[in-house]
């Protein structure tokens, strides 16, 4: 199931999704650093996701795309939907997918449907339960679209 993908024969495009401030409290004061949270996709089944910190922008994003290219997952997806209806889990945040019919969109929150758009998902509806983290909302997408399911495995599972 966690086969390696080649990314090199992929055109991969890049989402910044969340950028925000983190701090440390040390003995002389705080830390400050910038934590960035970055998806990459090809819109045609393969998505990634990454998280960098760093003092400075940039080097927190390149940081972040370059975890997000080592994370690629090839995703499921029927005729722009997925094949069926999942709950991700991370933490204490859960993200319920289902899929939709042609024209509905994506309907879902301002931090996964890059995430689902960069995937190739055209059509799906998503509810946010729980914790509304931003990582943890991104990282329980992005483990409920791995669990996606081919009909060819269901088949083979019942079979057995």
């Amino acid at each position: 199931m966690n086969k390696k993908i080649d990314i090199s024969s992929l055109e991969l495009e890049e989402s910044i999704v969340s950028i925000s401030r983190v701090s440390k409290t040390v003995k002389g004061g705080k830390n400050f650093k910038l934590r960035v949270i970055a998806v990459v996709g090809d819109r045609n089944g393969h998505i990634g996701i990454g998280l960098g910190k760093a003092k400075e922008r940039m080097d927190a994003t390149r940081k972040a795309i370059e975890d997000a290219r080592k994370n690629i997952i090839e995703v499921n997806i029927v005729d722009g939907t997925i094949p069926h209806e999942t709950l991700g889990r991370y933490s204490a945040s859960k993200i319920l997918m289902k899929p939709a019919s042609k024209g509905t969109g994506v309907i879902a929150n301002t931090r996964i449907k890059p995430l689902l758009e960069l995937a190739g998902i055209e059509n799906i509806l998503t509810k946010s339960l729980g914790s509304n983290t931003d990582v943890n909302v991104i990282k329980a997408t992005f483990e409920g679209l791995r669990g996606l399911r081919k009909k060819e495995d269901v088949l083979k599972i019942l079979n057995s």
